[in-house]
This record gives C-alpha cells, structure tokens and sequence, in this order.
C-alpha cells in the first residue's frame, strides 16, 4: 500500500456581510422582504490524502529445487557365463581346378605314419571333384623337392596310383616344409609344366617335428609370399604333432621341439585344418580340407554355443543371414558370403570339466 498525495479542488462558498433591504407597505400590513447577495470564492488548496491501492509486483525469490541427474554406476560382477570361441574361414575366389602338393616329412621317424599317411590320400582322392584337379608328393627337403618330376596324379587315378608316386617320390632328412614348396613351384623346372596360374592351390604339409626353414625364418614371411599367389585362392592345411598332453592324441610324450607350431599358425592364418598326426584317421580332416576349396555354405562349430550367444561377422560386419542346426551344430548361410570374404563366428561355450578321479581332460575340441 502506498501513501498518495492527490490534489482536490475544494469550493468553498464564503458568504459576505454585504446586503440591501428593501421595504414594500402594503395597506394594511407590513412585510419585509431580505434580499441577500452572495459572492462566492474559489480558492486552490493541497491536500495529503492516503489511499490503500492494490498493486502487482514482480519479486525474485531463490528457491531450493532438488535436481535428479541419471548417472550410471559400472559395477564389476563375477559371473561365469563360458569362454569365447571363434570359428572362422575365408570365403574361396573363384578359380578353375585346384592344383594340389602334399609336402611330406622323409625323415626316418615318419615311417610309422605310412598306412595313415595312404589313407589320408585316399580319402582326398575320394573327395575331389570328378574334373580339374592335379595332385603331386613332394618331400620336405629343398633339396629333393627342387628336382621331383614325377606327373602329377589327375582324374581317374588311385590309390595304387598315389602309392607309387609315393614309393618313387625323392627323399631327404630335412624338415623344411615352408622352403621346400617354395623351392618347388618357383625353381622346379617340370612344375612348370603342369601348375596352372587360373586355379586354387592346395598345399598339404605332413610331419612329425616343428618346421625349420632357413629361408623363411618368420612364418609371416611364408604367408606374405604364398599368400600372393593365384591372386590370393591358396588354401593350407597341416597334418602335425600337437602340443602334449592337453592337445595331443599321442599315446607316448611329444618332445616339445617336434610340436608343428609354426606349420600351425601358417594354417591357421589361412584358416585351413589342422589334423593330429597321432591321429588313427587323417580322413575326416584331409576331406575338409579338400572340402574347403569350394564356396562355403556352412560351417560347423567347434564347440556347443551357450543359448543366444552367436554372433555372426562377415568382414567384421555383424549379418544376420544364416541358422544355427543344433542337430549337427552347424551354421548354414542363407546368402552364401561372397569370395575372399573373412567369416567369423563367435560364441560362449561351457569348458569341459576336468576329471578329478583320472587327471583327463576333455580334448575333443
């Protein structure tokens, strides 16, 4: 409420002194009538006057207001929900025909490994196509393998075929796989004749102690050069001792010297199959491996996912086009990845539990 001072005209009417009177005789009786004149004044005059007026007024007032801000907490829980595994392959370009070179170790502890040896052949002879391939046997010696002209093995042979070639093939001490094949398609003048440049290469190495070139000392060296081959349709695969006892099928200790680690990261960087030499049957091994030549449409993993757990990549792009068969724990593609594409399938698996009562460990895998 506020105190306003107004101004108000205020009349006041000031009656003066100053009259006449007038007297009128009638006959008979006297009457007195007064007249009186008036003046009247007009004065201006300040007045304070206080008056309560209702007024709106704006007033800044500071208020607490609670504010709830959303934060996230990242706690950290022990859960075991598997190990993480990933199967992979590279999808094959397109080619005509494979050509194919086993690179055999000659050195004198392999004899026992003859009949398996046979039958692994057998069984690839048996899985090729009917038409356009060549199979040869080369040693793993440099030496022997730079001078081999046997011809190759082509469609109709056999296995009394292969065990001649076999029985004829030249042999060495040296376990010098990565050179010997080397040696064999850039300096052997006869493997010229018959390597053809439009198809796929298959190169199979078979041995029971660890590679030891001397011209490729870093197995990445290997893969860069032999991967630059056929414009990149090269294919690996390696029949080789496994490190014992936790991976190994051997019935007797592996020397740790002897364990095909380096014929195994070639493969593996290839993402070709690896087969235990202790194996009794090289066959289902050697058959994937022939298998792996042709355009992919499925691929079989290598140990039972947890449920939800896969995740498919193609090109390290996720993809969704494919179904997961529990009868046969395969992925089978829907839309068949395209050539030279890097297929990955990644998934959580239950480790087998280790057996107090024997010390075994599940090696399936």
């Amino acid at each position: 409420m506020h105190n306003i001072i107004s101004r108000f005209l205020i009349a006041l009417s000031v009656f003066t002194g100053c009259y006449t009177d007038y007297g009128i005789v009638k006959p008979g009786e006297t009457e007195y009538i007064y007249v009186t004149e008036t003046e009247t004044i007009v004065e201006e005059v300040e007045v304070e006057v206080e008056v309560e007026v209702e007024v709106e007024v704006e007033v800044e007032v500071e208020v607490e207001v609670p504010v709830y801000i959303e934060t996230i907490i990242e706690v950290e829980v022990e859960a075991d929900y598997g190990e993480i595994w990933v199967d992979s392959f590279i999808q094959p370009n397109t080619f005509d025909g494979v050509d194919i070179i086993w690179v055999i170790d000659t050195s004198g502890s392999m004899y026992r490994y003859d009949p398996q040896l046979m039958a692994g052949i057998e069984a690839m002879l048996l899985a090729l196509p009917t038409t356009n391939w060549r199979l040869v046997m080369i040693s793993s010696d440099p030496a022997r393998a730079v001078t081999e002209a046997q011809f190759p093995l082509v469609p109709g042979d056999d296995i009394a075929d292969a065990m001649a070639m076999y029985s004829l093939m030249g042999r060495g001490g040296m376990e010098e796989g990565f050179d010997a094949v080397r040696d064999y398609i850039t300096s052997n003048p006869y493997a010229s004749t018959w390597m053809r440049s439009d198809a796929a290469l298959l190169v199979v190495f078979v041995s029971d102690e660890e590679e030891q070139s001397r011209t490729f000392t870093a197995v990445s060296d290997f893969n860069s050069w032999y991967g630059s081959l056929r414009m990149g349709s090269v294919f690996l695969s390696s029949i080789v001792n496994h490190s014992y006892p936790d991976e190994s099928v051997c019935t007797w200790p592996v020397m740790t010297r002897d364990v095909g680690l380096r014929y195994m990261e070639a493969t593996s960087y290839f993402g070709g199959i690896v087969v235990d030499i202790c194996e009794e049957d090289w066959s289902p091994g050697v058959t994937d491996a022939t298998v792996s030549i042709a355009p992919r449409e499925s691929i079989a993993l290598t140990h039972e996912p947890t449920a939800d757990s896969i995740r498919v990549f193609i090109d390290g792009a996720l993809n969704y086009d494919w179904t997961h068969s529990t009868t046969d724990n395969t992925i089978y593609f829907s839309v068949i990845p395209g050539p030279g594409s890097l297929v990955e399938v990644g998934y959580l698996y239950i480790p087998a539990e280790t057996t107090s009562d024997t010390g075994g460990v599940d090696t399936g895998a």
